[in-house]
């Protein structure tokens, strides 16, 4: 996860490209044929889409841009200490 990717993603993708994008990174690790570093950076990526998405919601939901931000960063973090 990067904060700075993330909010690039937010600022410049539309939440129904970050999807389309998502669906197409899914689906590529689903092929057998992927080795395991493909699928760590298909991961990172994927990671930060999700970020991006959830941040175009809560913004959308009345939240900054920055708060919005830093509350995934938090809910990451957060699942990572437990």
């Amino acid at each position: 996860m990067k904060l700075p990717i993330i909010r690039q993603f937010y600022q410049n993708q539309t939440p129904e490209n970050l999807e389309a994008t998502l669906e197409v990174l899914e689906s590529f690790c689903e092929f057998r044929n992927v080795s395991e570093e493909d699928m760590n950076v298909a991961g990172e990526l994927i990671t930060n889409i999700c970020g991006a998405l959830e941040v175009h919601a809560n913004v959308k939901n009345g939240m900054s841009e920055k708060d919005a931000l830093n509350s995934f960063a938090q809910k990451v973090m957060g699942s990572i200490d437990k």
